[in-house]
């Protein structure tokens, strides 16, 4: 068996387990934020299953199709376990703040194209099916924001969503290339991921509004 079909007859499987993996890094990542101010248990499973399963939610809702962790409960424990696991953990390991970062580029990276492949396979158009892998990618996070009073990373920190969209376009490109959708998949997450940690540490960021002063 040749790399190439047991990419496509594993493609479902191995997407799958990275969508557990998009869950419990998200979840995780929710866990730090919110930490930080404070909250119980239940405040943080919350704020943690909001920012791991929302995203994805509303990619489901937008496409007219069942949402992924009411069809597969496995999502939702694994967002729970994640979310307590690291509460817990917390107690005695240290975690700076780039942990949470970097939990929360994986999260963005694996749930960005996996919103891109969801659009696609309902015969979205291309500009559509990348918008949909930025609001699956973005959304949780924004979620999650919102509930601890945050403004939103998405707006303030550097090339977040624009990382997600970047990495959406090429997935969406090497697809119609016809590069293996396991590969394509791998290639484009990894972009996302590298190019979010790299604005993060160089801080690169979006130009800024600013508004011309008119003098007297």
């Amino acid at each position: 068996m040749n790399t190439l079909t047991f990419s496509i007859e594993n493609y479902g499987v191995v997407t799958y387990w990275l969508g557990m993996a998009a869950v419990a890094a998200m979840a995780g990542a929710s866990v730090l934020e919110s930490g930080a101010k404070r909250f119980d248990l239940f405040g943080v499973i919350v704020i943690a299953l909001a920012a791991s399963l929302g995203g994805g939610s509303l990619r489901d809702m937008l496409l007219d199709r069942p949402v992924f962790w009411i069809a597969d409960e496995l999502f939702l424990l694994v967002a729970i376990m994640a979310a307590v696991s690291v509460f817990f953990l917390a107690r005695w390991l240290f975690m700076p703040v780039r942990t949470f970062l970097i939990l929360d580029a994986i999260g963005l990276a694996l749930f960005s194209i996996m919103g891109t492949d969801a659009a696609l396979d309902l015969g979205a158009t291309w500009l559509v099916a990348s918008f949909i892998g930025v609001i699956t990618g973005v959304m949780g996070g924004v979620f999650r924001d919102v509930l601890c009073n945050e403004d939103p990373w998405v707006f303030r920190s550097p090339l977040f969503a624009t990382a997600s969209w970047l990495g959406c376009w090429l997935y969406i490109l090497m697809i119609e290339f016809e590069v293996g959708d396991l590969v394509a998949n791998l290639i484009a997450s990894g972009s996302i991921l590298l190019i979010r940690l790299y604005a993060l540490r160089k801080g690169v960021k979006l130009p800024r509004f600013k508004e011309k002063v008119r003098r007297l």
